[in-house]
């Protein structure tokens, strides 16, 4: 528990229905009974736990009519006794409810420390605040469902039952070393050995998720190339579903990179329509053909844009040789118009961005290649700090399994207990003050 009380508003700025404003701490109710007159006969003082109560707030030079609601200690969001005022929502309104807070004696809070203050009373791990943020921060469902998978404390589980079972191993081998001349063997090298190959294939397990995680969490990105005029920002309002990017018949009408995303079975898909790839003396087209390139070299996924209705040329020759490498997939658009016939690369799908012919299974065929064994419901690493740590810990873990019987049991135990630190990096029972503040930095005043 803290010495001071807290408060902010917890809704967005700008106005809305309802605004709430938070307090947290051992003077929230005090607090409240400055200021908020209950409309029935019950004092505040006398509040129900979790129950609304009507009202009029108290606002210095105004009022207005809200409700006022009273979590009880330890059974809040951050562990300590909580008042919440939803009073009309407007940013005058918030602010003068927010302002009768700091004279009723609160401070105003920094960000994130609602959720540091739970994390730190022991309401939630550190895996699960990040989880918060990464569910209040998702664009997609995606996003959302893994963020969730977080703050449900999924992965912090499995962490602390890997960090209890080192833990006994650990115990076991001190009792070796501390008490040799009871002449009892407390550490089983057999089984201490497959209990570690056990937990090494259950990290890489976890570990193997992080590169769809990452996915999950950033985006998917995929890069439109082909030489000009192929019909590539048509294809892209095709996949919008918008108008974003121009579409002229005249070569080279973008010159710059038109940006835009799509869900496609709840991931988000960003697209960048780039400049046609060609040889160009105009200094604007030519920057934006550079653009291009680099954002080809960084895509998770190419759209490589061939016209149906008209024969390979060089230049479709020279942009496919940029992209001969990179996971992609052959597109033949216009078929709507008059076809050309097959050339020497072959089509993996012809639509028409006209007539929205075959877009739907461009869309099918993107998320398979990109997300190939995805499943909704399963757990994905998402955070590059939690695959670091884990990263570190199957490495200790590994040295572990490999001295096994060749070395002294303490020296053993050095592996083991790094592998223990490396885990307490995800429970939080380890990780440095700084990270720690890094992590709730993430989080906007009032959460």
């Amino acid at each position: 528990m803290f010495g001071d009380t807290i408060a902010a508003i917890s809704t967005p700025p700008g106005r809305g229905g309802v605004a709430i404003i938070r307090l947290s701490g051992e003077g929230a109710l005090a607090a409240a009974q400055k200021m908020f007159a209950p409309a029935g006969k019950t004092p505040v003082a006398k509040f129900s736990p979790y129950r609304m109560y009507p009202g009029e707030i108290d606002c210095g030079t105004f009022k207005d009519f809200g409700l006022c609601v009273y979590f009880r200690a330890p059974h809040s969001f951050t562990g300590e006794d909580v008042v919440e005022f939803h009073c009309h929502g407007g940013t005058g309104i918030a602010r003068g409810v927010l302002q009768s807070a700091v004279r009723a004696g609160c401070r105003l809070a920094e960000r994130g420390e609602y959720t540091k203050r739970a994390f730190l009373n022991g309401k939630l791990s550190l895996s699960s605040a990040e989880g918060l943020v990464d569910m209040i921060n998702g664009e997609s469902e995606a996003e959302v469902r893994a963020g969730y998978m977080l703050y449900a404390e999924r992965l912090s589980g499995e962490a602390v039952r890997l960090q209890d079972q080192l833990t006994e191993i650990l115990a076991g081998i001190d009792a070796d070393i501390d008490f040799p001349e009871e002449d009892i063997e407390h550490t089983d090298l057999a089984n201490v050995r497959g209990d570690l190959q056990a937990m090494a294939e259950r990290l890489d397990a976890l570990l193997s998720t992080y590169r769809t995680g990452k996915k999950v969490k950033e985006g998917v990105s995929v890069v439109l190339a082909g030489r000009p005029n192929t019909g590539k920002s048509s294809v892209l309002n095709a996949l919008l579903g918008a108008d974003k990017a121009i579409v002229s018949s005249a070569p080279g009408t973008t010159r710059d990179v038109v940006e835009g995303s799509v869900e496609i079975n709840g991931v988000r898909f960003d697209l960048y329509d780039t400049a046609g790839i060609r040889e160009s003396e105009e200094e604007a087209e030519s920057i934006g053909i550079g653009r291009a390139k680099q954002l080809i070299e960084g895509a998770d996924l190419v759209l490589f844009i061939l016209d149906a209705s008209a024969k390979m040329s060089e230049e479709d020759r020279a942009v496919y040789d940029a992209v001969r490498e990179k996971q992609k997939i052959v597109v033949y658009n216009k078929t709507d118009l008059a076809n050309a016939g097959e050339s020497e690369v072959p089509a993996d799908i012809r639509i028409s961005a006209k007539t929205g012919e075959n877009v739907p299974d461009l869309k099918r065929r993107m998320f398979e290649m990109c997300m190939q064994g995805y499943n909704a419901d399963a757990q994905f690493l998402i955070e590059e700090r939690h695959f670091a740590a884990l990263s570190r810990a199957r490495g200790e873990i590994g040295e572990a399994v490999s001295l096994c019987g060749n070395v002294p049991l303490d020296l053993l135990g050095v592996h083991l207990r790094a592998a223990w630190e490396a885990l307490g990096e995800i429970s939080g029972e380890t990780e440095s003050e700084r990270v720690i503040d890094e992590i709730f930095a993430k989080f906007c005043v009032g959460k």
